[in-house]
């Protein structure tokens, strides 16, 4: 589907003026003036937030009486089982509050479902099982349970009191646990609503590190953990594609630098304690040594082998990992989870070419608004991966089913494309489903296999009922056309203080136009998937690489003459050396008029 370039306007009087009060260079000023910030004081104040800047931990409804419960349960030296997920902000999550409250010199345990066998969230056997074991336990959910409403009654019923932290997407009816925390509840009042699990247990953990202090303060101690808590919370946002905006920007923003930067963690808990899986993290994805991690970095190394281990059912050995004290059980685990990483894409790359094929058997979809697919041979850990694949690949939503065959369910897994609201549309066909949750880009699901024909059915046709309000965000926004010569090393560097980049808060896009090819497009990478271009704009000629689009190659090669470009740009390092090096988005055989 062509996509429409829509430049954003600029003031050149505002430009010229941040420019100067900053003493930055134009490039950044006009990014700056494109993202609203018109003023060099509104510019600062985004550039340089601070911790400082986010919200106290007990105005985040329900935190306050989850923080009594907890540390009574400290005090009283009952057993407190954490009740995690198991992708990577599940296992984050867990492991924060676990740190917390081994640091408080509590009696503490976690508990992650297996993915294949108990499916995400509070789930009735477990409760029981866990009732059975003690009793008088304390069960905290970190990341799950907002939606769990059996589960809720039957801990009531037991006797088991019952905590519930989360983010996820509520339903009309809440559980009825002891406390809920959850940063959109229903009356209350908190400034950001968009915080991740990982986020709302740092403030859990945030809280409850006060309370231990003197109300207002906390110990030494507690204070080193939460500085370097910062860095799992930030790895656990990035991961759950949460917007990377306000309070999620500023935990990204520093947690970042945590995970290298041994100053801003000092004593006892690291890299010793709390970074010691996490720097053998780090070392199989081929980042120890960098001067700076980036949210990419996140992205793309160390959360595909945190949730490997979700995916492929051993999501407890991600939590050990980021648990452990000892530097050759986490070397050992680090490997593991690579390993499994591995096999992950191997299982990955099949199903994919399947469900290409499932779609190029079925030419009655390819004007679906969206996709359903649904086969017995899909791994249930992997479908969420392959919906975001296939939703990228064919520009839809998409909704990928593992089927049981021996139960007749399917477990699904959705992603959504040009910001159409999935848990809208599958609440709306509802009557299909035995279950579902999630939020508005990601969702899961539970349905018999005689239902899914007639769910696609209606899924579909809801989705087709909002498209058209989606294709206005499928054009392509540019924060501006510049020509080649203005991306120099030292402009393209103050961009990174934009950063962190992520959902909502992308890199810079720029376009320029009139760009010649130096020598024929190539086809690289494992597989050939990606593609790499040399282009000449007058007397500049720069590298570009555009991941998974090695289709383009021959399209590019028939323009038979000179292309418009838009990209992001980016610094990139190799045998010491750093060049600007160009992430390739679109193109156009060329130049055509933009919207302004």
């Amino acid at each position: 589907m062509p996509r429409r370039w829509s430049i954003a306007p600029h003031d050149r009087g505002v430009v010229s003026r941040i420019s100067q009060e900053m003493r930055c260079s134009p490039l950044l000023a006009q990014v700056l003036a494109s993202r609203g910030l018109n003023s060099a004081v509104q510019a600062k104040i985004f550039l340089e937030s601070k911790m400082t800047d986010l919200h106290s931990p007990d105005l985040l409804p329900g935190i306050p009486e989850a923080t009594d419960r907890i540390v009574q349960a400290v005090k009283a030296k009952r057993r407190i089982t954490i009740y995690g997920d198991y992708d990577v902000d599940g296992v984050t999550s867990t492991s924060i509050l676990w740190h917390c409250l081994k640091l408080a010199g509590a009696n503490v345990d976690y508990y992650i479902p297996c993915r294949m066998e108990e499916g995400y969230g509070l789930n009735l056997e477990a409760i029981r099982k866990l009732h059975e074991e003690d009793p008088q336990r304390l069960l905290v959910t970190v990341d799950c349970g907002i939606c769990s409403v059996k589960e809720a009654d039957l801990a009531r019923e037991l006797g088991l009191e019952l905590v519930i932290t989360d983010h996820h997407t509520m339903l009309d009816e809440l559980p009825r646990a002891a406390c809920l925390v959850h940063p959109r509840l229903p009356g209350g009042s908190y400034p950001f609503g968009d915080l991740c699990g990982a986020g709302v247990a740092f403030k859990l953990a945030w809280a409850i590190c006060l309370r231990l202090g003197d109300g207002t303060r906390a110990t030494p101690a507690m204070r080193e953990f939460l500085k370097g808590a910062v860095g799992l919370a930030a790895i656990g946002t990035v991961a759950d594609v949460v917007p990377l905006v306000g309070e999620n920007r500023i935990i990204v923003r520093y947690g970042l630098s945590t995970l290298t930067d041994r100053e801003k963690v000092k004593g006892n808990l690291s890299p010793e304690h709390l970074h010691t899986g996490l720097d053998m993290m780090l070392k199989v994805c081929g980042l120890d040594g960098k001067k700076q991690i980036t949210a990419e970095d996140i992205g793309f190394g160390i959360a595909p082998r945190i949730n490997a281990a979700g995916r492929l059912g051993q999501a407890r050995l991600a939590v050990e990992l980021l648990t452990t004290t000892n530097r050759q059980r986490a070397a050992q685990l680090a490997d593991y989870l690579n390993q499994l990483n591995e096999n992950r894409k191997t299982v990955e790359r099949k199903m994919m070419k399947e469900a290409k094929q499932m779609v190029e058997d079925h030419p009655e979809w390819h004007d679906h608004a969206a996709l359903v697919l649904a086969s017995p041979d899909w791994h249930p850990g992997v479908i969420g991966i392959l919906a975001s694949r296939i939703a990228e690949a064919y520009e839809r939503p998409a909704i990928i089913i593992a089927l049981n065959e021996a139960e007749r369910l399917g477990q699904g897994s959705a992603r959504s494309f040009n910001g159409i609201d999935l848990h809208a549309s599958l609440t709306q066909c509802a009557s299909h489903l035995l279950s579902y949750g999630g939020h508005k880009a990601a969702a899961g699901l539970k349905i018999q296999a005689d239902q899914i024909n007639a769910f696609r059915e209606d899924f579909v046709h809801k989705i087709g009922l909002v498209k058209p309000e989606a294709d206005a965000e499928a054009e392509l926004k540019i924060d501006a056309e510049v020509i080649l010569n203005d991306l120099s090393f030292t402009a393209v560097r103050e961009l990174d203080g934009l950063g962190p980049f992520g959902s909502e808060h992308r890199k810079p896009i720029f376009a320029a136009t009139r760009c010649e090819l130096v020598e024929p497009p190539k086809k690289i990478g494992g597989g050939e998937r990606h593609l790499s271009l040399k282009l000449r704009q007058f007397n500049k000629v720069m590298k570009a690489i555009a991941f998974g689009k090695a289709d383009w190659a021959d399209q590019i090669a028939a323009a038979n003459g000179p292309i418009s470009v838009c990209f992001s740009p980016g610094l990139n390092s190799y045998n010491g050396y750093e060049t600007v090096d160009l992430h390739l988005i679109d193109w156009q055989a060329e130049s055509v008029p933009m919207a302004v």
